[in-house]
């Protein structure tokens, strides 16, 4: 591992943790309703809509209600998108006259947007008009992340209570989320982004002139447009010289900005950040990277506010920290060390290594390994999913970390919201043990941890495991799950545990070698999408409304401590040894035996 992958790792983790500090506290500001100078701007459109919806701001809802409201909003959101995906041919903004998108890829994208995956089996430039991209992907991209962050406000909120039967309003939570934290955010770092040369644009795809012809081969096509074959039945090319190419262009800067800030990851283009008009620079690089754990970081601390209790939300902030080093530090220094199967082409693995900066392959050299590396750590640790590198490229261990990351929860910083509320699951677990073994009922921040706590963070912990298993054994077993691995072995055994592993924690990253947008996948993988985030936000719900009802606890001679060093170690030990004990299994058929091959084949 390079001194440079070192220092990167280091500033970028010293930027977040300072930013972390003040955008915690505005936004327990925000939720707590002391809005301060941003509410006498935005407070005239915040009544606005709650006028023209109906709402009541002082009305609270019990946990049910509050279940209700974020189901049955969740549902509206799917069906509008599918709907507009279904009719995209029909639609304005459209200057590529793009046709209307397949009902089963429909299915797949509209769970995926609302369910904040982003799970994407199409090619952005190739299938989504700009009036999909805008009206239907980006605005899902700010409705999903808000709906994941009251959610966690809600649990919050019932954590800090006492003997109360309300846990806060979810149409609130949901416009102050989206109008006073995600707008202002996303509009500075759309601004910044096309100061580094993102593309915002109406235009239509331009078309330029190659520096150099290149000549191709080609199916040749009858007068009707039939492809053309020889006495075998094999199809027929022909040499065609290309003198152009198309460059797609479009509002990439606006739906890119919330796409990160939101833990979404959903790219406008294919490729998604390692397209030059997504992510043209080191700093947009920089900026892009860091967005996508911002939120996630300081909600640890809006968490230590809202409690009344600050000591809480760094020692869980350092824990995820402190698992976000360890699983850098791998991926990093794997990809840096490359390939050693090169010494037997012949080639100085150590040499060719640390001239190319690392293994190279599927990595845009712009950014290098280091950067890649860091990126694919921090995309999988958020629930966020974008790339600015191909990790199906990935060396086997390389590749192992960001599916780690996904499968031990993505409570490493996660999603905003889903990842905190997924932390304080492990957190419940963690007293709970802790207080079995010093025999008395467990606490935490004055509340009685019991049994239905547990049967409720159990259920948060288990069921999207249960999903990757059960979807990988599906695919693996039948002939529909096994046409999708473009390569044999234990990696195409991988591109398949890493989508399911994606799709049922809601990431949406990929190993691209798995061809996904076939019917089998997309309603397989949709599946896994829908149950993974619902199943896990009602459960979440519920301890809200549990602990809301609790009577505070006073600290005793017994209590144990939650914001020592002691229990930091201790919630780190949890959720990696649920991880380990669930996925050791299923990782060893794939990128560890994957490791082991490669180091006995370059022997």
């Amino acid at each position: 591992m390079t001194a440079l992958g070192v220092v990167q790792l280091l500033v970028y983790l010293a930027v977040l943790l300072a930013v972390a500090k003040p955008l915690g506290t505005y936004m327990a500001r925000v939720y707590e309703g002391r809005l301060g100078g941003i509410g006498r701007v935005l407070g005239p459109v915040e009544r606005f809509l709650y006028r023209i919806a109906g709402i009541k701001a002082d009305d609270e809802m019990g946990w049910k209600r509050y279940a209700v409201a974020m189901v049955l909003f969740n549902f509206v959101g799917f069906l509008l998108l599918y709907v507009l995906l279904r009719l995209q041919g029909a639609s304005l903004a459209n200057p590529q006259h793009l046709p209307a998108v397949g009902l089963d890829l429909s299915f797949n994208t509209a769970i995926s947007f609302v369910t904040n995956t982003n799970w994407q089996s199409y090619s952005g430039e190739q299938t989504m008009s700009y009036l999909t991209q805008m009206v239907g992907l980006a605005v899902q991209n700010f409705l999903s992340a808000a709906s994941g962050m009251a959610v966690l406000v809600a649990l919050i909120r019932g954590i800090a209570r006492r003997t109360a039967s309300t846990i806060g309003n979810f149409w609130v939570d949901t416009v102050r989320g989206t109008l006073y934290i995600f707008l202002p955010l996303s509009l500075i770092l759309a601004l910044a982004l096309v100061s580094q040369g993102v593309v915002q644009t109406f235009s239509a795809y331009r078309k330029v002139a190659l520096v150099q012809s290149l000549v191709v081969d080609q199916p040749k096509l009858d007068a009707s447009g039939a492809q053309v074959k020889d006495a075998q039945g094999n199809p027929v090319t022909e040499k065609v010289a290309v003198t152009e190419q198309t460059l797609a262009v479009g509002p990439a800067s606006s739906q890119i900005a919330i796409k990160q800030l939101g833990t979404n990851g959903g790219g406008f283009f294919n490729v998604n950040s390692a397209h030059p008009f997504e992510n043209p620079t080191p700093l947009s690089n920089f900026l892009e990277v860091l967005a996508i754990l911002l939120i996630p970081g300081a909600l640890c601390l809006t968490f230590g506010e809202m409690v009344r209790d600050r000591r809480q939300g760094w020692a869980i902030l350092a824990a995820m920290t402190v698992m976000l080093l360890g699983f850098a530090l791998l991926a990093i220094s794997s990809e840096q060390t490359g390939n050693p199967l090169l010494a037997g082409l012949g080639v100085d693995q150590n040499a060719a290594a640390m001239q190319s900066g690392g293994s190279m392959e599927g990595k845009e050299v712009r950014f290098g390994a280091a950067a890649s590396a860091l990126w694919a750590t921090a995309t999988t640790a958020a629930s966020n999913g974008s790339v600015n590198s191909m990790h199906d490229s990935f060396t086997p261990l390389g590749g192992l970390v960001p599916m780690g990351l996904m499968q031990i929860g993505e409570v490493v910083f996660g999603g905003v919201g889903s990842g905190l509320y997924g932390m304080l699951a492990f957190v419940i677990v963690a007293v709970f043990v802790a207080g079995l073994m010093v025999g008395r009922t467990p606490e935490y921040i004055g509340k009685k941890v019991q049994s239905f706590e547990m049967k409720m963070a159990s259920l948060v912990i288990l069921i999207p495991p249960s999903l990757v298993l059960l979807g990988t054994a599906l695919a693996v077993a039948t002939a529909a799950g096994r046409l999708g691995p473009t390569n044999p072995g234990a990696h195409g055994f991988s591109e398949i545990l890493y989508a399911f592993s994606s799709a049922s924690n809601n990431n949406g990253s990929a190993f691209a070698g798995l061809n996904a947008n076939t019917p089998f996948y997309n309603f397989a993988l949709g599946l896994a999408m829908f149950f993974g985030r619902f199943w896990a936000k009602i459960p979440i719900l519920a301890i809200a409304g549990s602990l809301a009802a609790k009577k505070y606890t006073p600290v005793g001679a017994g209590t144990l401590a939650t914001h020592t060093p002691l229990f930091v170690v201790l919630l780190i030990g949890t959720v990696l040894l649920v991880g380990a004990l669930t996925f050791f299994p299923a990782l060893a058929l794939g990128p560890i035996v994957e490791h082991l091959q490669m180091l006995a084949a370059a022997r």
